[in-house]
């Protein structure tokens, strides 16, 4: 029970620590380093417009979702139940926290489950670490009622985190059995540090399709972890790991089978945008939402998401866009740090600046 007790406390830390970054000063987006070539004539219509798009086997009326942070406790069940409102009401698809607490203490399974019994029809997907069972991953996606199953990668944070796990050797062992066992799609997520190249080959070599490169520029982790540390202190790794647009480039040389998802550091319709034109299907937000919807209300963030959904028709409609395709084939152009990261790992970039037809 005392265990139990101290997982419903760390998911609470977790939730007032991750609000109290987003009520930081934001400081300039990996995005800034990524200009768009501007063609004067575009040949479509708004109304031709599609913002559609195809992940995890299943077609999604927009192009971003809630991302997972919360469950496991009274408080972020709160939570759960208001964001699975703004899901409902908004057609996004909704990804809860880490259900590693229900897997301990099923009485906390309601703080997970409330997100199903307030949006019956929509899009859900439960969250585990790599290192869980099969056994208790079918236990979740069923108590939840999850269409799929979100895999987190989170190794810096355990690594700081006082009580966190420091054995990582069947991670991808596991992820294997979960990809093969489960009758859902799988997606792994990492949880703000990015991704590889050589991690997205070996997601890929063990049948992993569809990949959330989750980069730094969101939530920080290691940060939360750090903050709640008593003895040893880890703010030199505080900018640890690739921003996401870094591990968009990455993700350019992976194999072409994976779907790509991205999340962290989104904060506006433009980063939406401009993470569709470097490869991703889909981006997620999980800190923006909590933020706006603990200072804003309910109302006033599902207003705040059909305005960035019809802030995207024009985008789309700027970039002489039909549908996410046609978005992947505009013209960018890399800047500063961004540039630099894309030659240093030889990743080909010149190419995205000469795509337009």
């Amino acid at each position: 029970m005392q265990e139990e007790n101290l997982m419903a406390h760390r998911k609470a830390d977790h939730l007032h620590l991750a609000l109290a970054q987003q009520a930081g000063v934001q400081t300039a987006s990996c995005f800034d380093q990524l200009r768009f070539v501007h063609h004067p004539l575009a040949l479509l219509s708004q109304d031709e417009i599609d913002l559609t798009t195809q992940w995890a086997g299943h077609t999604h009326a927009f192009p971003f979702y809630i991302n997972a942070m919360t469950g496991g406790s009274k408080l972020t069940g709160q939570y759960n139940e208001q964001l699975a409102i703004v899901a409902r009401e908004t057609g996004l698809a909704l990804a809860a926290g880490s259900a590693s607490a229900m897997v301990k203490d099923p009485t906390v399974a309601t703080s997970y489950q409330v997100m199903r019994q307030v949006n019956p029809d929509g899009f859900i997907l439960a969250n585990l670490g790599a290192h869980h069972s099969l056994e208790s991953a079918q236990r979740v996606l069923e108590a939840m009622g999850a269409n799929a199953l979100q895999i987190h990668l989170n190794r810096p944070q355990e690594v700081v985190m006082p009580e966190g796990d420091r054995d990582f050797s069947q991670w991808l062992k596991q992820i294997e059995r979960l990809v093969n066992g489960l009758d859902c799609p799988v997606i792994i997520k990492e949880v703000g540090f990015g991704m590889s190249q050589q991690t997205l080959r070996c997601l890929a070599e063990v049948g992993v399709k569809t990949v959330d490169v989750s980069g730094r520029g969101g939530t920080n982790f290691i940060q939360i972890e750090d903050q709640r540390h008593e003895t040893l202190q880890f703010q030199a790794l505080y900018q640890y790991g690739q921003t996401t647009a870094e591990s968009l480039l990455e993700a350019r040389v992976a194999p072409i089978e994976l779907e790509i998802l991205a999340s962290g550091g989104i904060h506006q319709p433009v980063d939406i945008i401009k993470s569709l034109a470097m490869g991703a299907r889909a981006v997620g937000l999980a800190g923006f939402f909590l933020h706006y919807l603990e200072n804003k209300g309910l109302d006033a963030t599902i207003e705040k998401v059909r305005a960035w959904q019809e802030q995207l028709r024009q985008l789309y409609l700027l970039l002489g866009a039909r549908d996410w395709q046609e978005l992947q084939t505009t013209d960018l152009i890399l800047t500063g740090d961004l540039r630099n990261w894309a030659q240093d790992r030889g990743l080909p970039f010149q190419d995205l600046a000469r795509r337009h037809h």
